[in-house]
């Protein structure tokens, strides 16, 4: 691979001016996921949703149906619930079998519609969420008047232990403790259904706080499920209660696996349009009558903006979609091509991720705000909708990065926050686990957190020795594994480079992550000898971690790289961060950071992972990170061929090749220029998943739809076609020149790319300030 110097690039740039007028905007209703069938079960649904709220639909005997799901619902237990099941049932139904139907995902209106004509009766219902107030709305419109009844179905009516696996949903995963899940409260009242539950007064916080010997310190830790309470409301316009006798009529079912009760709403007469509407809310250090007030608030304020709401909606999805595409052989859609899948599927991917833009929480890697019935995807789990592998209220580091690196090129910036604000709410609780184990100062994040920033309950380890220290997880895969945090900070400091936006919020949470490394391992330094440093004034970062493979470290590498990164990139700050005493510290403390370690691999040098290890335990290539996310070497970088060894002469790494989930190696190609292996990599990685839904891949390591995976396939296309290094700003770098590709991606310094290549030509291309056409370098598969 080579790239064209930017002396030789003005030709092709003048032909872009050329044709610049001529290039149109990117529809993504190109990639409109249509079926013309209903499905089978909710393992066939399809996701939509928006703000922070996800819904799978499907349509199925007849029935439409939706599970609710919001960001930041959690149980006693951090189980991440869906808030319930929704059933429409219209009458006369045209979704008879042999009736017409048609259900499409429609991107361009974040919204799903379902279609059906049976005889002379035509039906249209349209399901979508309000992106600025946590609202579902069902729309009903027909050719003829239809009589409508919504059911909203419950399976947690009573209190129920967990059995075996099923507490893989929960922060209790494989253990043996008995953990109960508790009911929820369902009313029907005048003109709705209220639904809600209420955490326990002792939750898992409290469990993890004991088992952590962190009591003396309880009274200074943040808890998010103390007095958490969820739950919603039903309504529809011209919609009553179903009430038989005086009473509220219940139907009893079990779907699949899981026994349920639905409370039902039935129009009054029949019409042709009917609104149905869910409202959701969730509020912490909250009771029942306070958080029934908070969700009165919100169905007024939804009602005072109804005739507004949708085309606020819709203009909120049109501006997403005009931030940012990539779209691949667009010119000529082939749904049973997978190059034009990966195109495709990178777009409904991103649609997923901006269902949850405004989410108090951050977007889970194992399912997001989609996930469905286990069964349908593992036959051997016989659980309810509520489960998920990997915990629900639990965050595992490794995982979550990769659904918000590629954020930063598609100008996804203020969905980013959720992850950030994530670690600044959980910063407190880090810094004094810290200082309570240790008596020093810095944040300790470990590998899987709670969402109150404590290790999770069953990874921290329930068999440890007496005199093992507290603040390490008894854990063979986790032991000493801190640095995933440092990926976070950059990211943070990637916002400032990109945007040039304030991020003196986030400076004390990066600050404190890179105080620990240095104040720990000098304190655990002066625990064995007399010395702080080395001989050569640096850190002796033992034990550690290269990621979750390389264990007892001395000197890991993504701790080294990641501080030497993160360092650099506080000092690169403007001005304005930091006073010159703190500037000092930052420098001082990066010349304690020990050098990068190499060696020998089928007589090639290569990145070492660490100046040396105890054992390799899991199937990680943390060796390349310095290539990703740390940028150290790359595309216009120095000692390129160094990183290429790596990937191709490790033995290691060779061994621990992999495209599903959470593996990268389609980013390390990418960014080390390595054009084939790049393209069949995005190819396994975003074609389509081999489920109904295209992008519900999984679950890998992880659970479906694996997120993580989607996130690391965008990364990897987005790094295809461009990269950067300082103010460079490299076009196609590991490009396939047969893939005709339409894009606009991001860059730093408030920088827009906007590009077509056709035939291995560069037909468009629009740089926004155009200041910043001069640091372009243009891959030599355009000479």
């Amino acid at each position: 691979m080579s790239i064209l110097p930017r002396s030789l690039i003005s030709f092709f740039l003048c032909l872009c001016l050329i044709k610049s007028a001529l290039a149109q905007t990117l529809s993504p209703e190109t990639y409109n996921v249509k079926w013309t069938s209903q499905s089978k079960n909710s393992g066939e649904s399809m996701p939509v949703g928006g703000g922070d709220m996800g819904l799978n639909v499907w349509l199925e005997k007849g029935d439409v149906l939706f599970y609710l799901s919001r960001s930041g619902a959690f149980d006693e237990n951090n189980i991440f619930p869906k808030l319930g099941r929704v059933r429409v049932t219209l009458s006369p139904n045209p979704f008879t079998d042999g009736a017409t139907f048609r259900q499409e995902l429609k991107l361009q209106e974040g919204s799903v519609e379902i279609a059906g004509k049976s005889g002379n009766q035509e039906v249209v219902l349209k399901i979508w969420v309000d992106v600025f107030n946590p609202v579902v709305h069902v729309d009903v419109a027909g050719n003829k008047p239809v009589q409508v009844n919504a059911w909203y179905e419950s399976w947690r009516t009573h209190d129920r232990e967990l059995q075996g696996r099923e507490k893989n949903a929960s922060s209790f995963k494989w253990l043996k403790d008995k953990v109960i899940a508790s009911k929820d409260i369902v009313n029907a009242h005048e003109n709705g259904i209220l639904f809600y539950h209420q955490n326990k007064d002792s939750t898992l916080f409290d469990l993890a706080v004991k088992q952590q010997q962190l009591e003396p310190v309880e009274s200074q830790l943040w808890n998010p499920l103390k007095g958490m309470v969820y739950g919603g409301w039903m309504q529809g316009e011209n919609m009553v209660p179903d009430v038989a006798n005086g009473q509220l009529k219940t139907v009893s079912g079990k779907y699949v696996n899981t026994p349920f009760l639905g409370f039902g709403l039935k129009s009054r007469a029949a019409a042709r349009a009917h609104h149905l509407n869910v409202f959701l809310h969730i509020e912490e250090n909250s009771d029942a009558e306070k958080w029934k007030s908070g969700l009165s608030k919100i169905v007024s304020k939804a009602e005072s903006e109804k005739k507004t709401a949708r085309q606020k909606t819709l203009d909120w999805w049109n501006a997403y979609w005009r931030r940012s595409h990539i779209a691949i052989n667009v010119e000529k859609p082939d749904p049973a091509s997978p190059i034009w899948q990966v195109g495709r599927n990178y777009q409904i991917f991103r649609y997923m991720l901006g269902c949850n833009a405004f989410g108090a929480y951050p977007t889970k890697f194992n399912g997001g705000l989609f996930t469905h019935d286990p069964v349908f995807i593992d036959s051997t789990l016989t659980f309810g909708p509520d489960y998920r592998s990997w915990g629900g209220g639990t965050f595992t580091a490794q995982n979550q990065r990769l659904v918000y690196w590629p954020m930063l090129k598609s100008g996804d910036f203020d969905m980013m926050s959720s992850q950030f604000d994530f670690y600044l709410r959980t910063l407190s609780n880090a810094e004094t686990r810290t200082k309570h184990y240790w008596g020093h100062q810095g944040a300790s994040f470990t590998e899987q957190i709670e969402n109150f920033g404590l290790p999770n309950y069953a990874e921290y380890g329930q068999k440890r020795p007496k005199d093992f220290d507290s603040g390490v997880e008894y854990n063979a895969w986790l032991e000493y594994l801190w640095d995933t945090s440092l990926e976070f900070c950059l990211m943070m400091l990637d916002i400032e480079r990109f945007t040039g936006s304030d991020i003196s919020k986030y400076l004390p949470l990066i600050e404190s992550c890179t105080v620990f490394f240095d104040e720990h391992y000098q304190y655990l330094a002066e625990k064995r000898g007399v010395k702080k440093l080395d001989q050569n004034g640096h850190l002796v970062i033992f034990p550690g971690s290269a990621a979750e493979t390389y264990k007892m470290t001395y000197n890991s590498v993504t701790t080294v790289a990641g501080l030497k990164t993160v360092l650099s990139r506080m000092l690169a700050l403007p001005a304005k961060y930091g006073t010159d005493a703190q500037r000092k510290e930052w420098a001082a403390r990066l010349g304690r950071v020990p050098p990068l370690s190499f060696r020998q691999m089928q007589g090639h040098q290569t990145i070492a992972p660490a100046r040396a290890w105890e054992r390799i335990q899991n199937t990680e290539i943390p060796q390349l990170y310095p290539v990703f996310p740390f940028g150290m070497y790359g595309v216009g970088l120095p000692d390129l061929q160094v990183a290429v060894n790596t990937w191709k002469y490790d033995t290691e790494a060779i061994k621990n090749r992999n495209h599903t989930s959470w593996h990268q190696d389609n980013i390390f190609c990418a960014r080390l220029g390595l054009t084939e292996e790049a393209a069949a990599l995005a190819v396994k990685k975003l074609q389509d998943s081999g489920r109904r839904f295209p992008a519900f891949w999984g679950p890998g390591h992880d659970w479906v739809p694996d997120h993580n995976w989607g996130g690391s396939g965008m990364i990897g296309l987005q790094e295809m076609l461009m990269q950067t290094v300082g103010d460079s700003i490299y076009l196609f770098p590991a490009w396939p020149k047969d893939w005709n590709v339409k894009f606009k991606l991001h860059a730093p310094y408030k920088t827009t790319v906007e590009g077509e290549l056709q035939n291995g030509k560069l037909v468009h291309l629009k740089v926004t300030p155009e200041s910043r056409r001069k640091d372009l370098v243009i891959a030599e598969l355009l000479k």
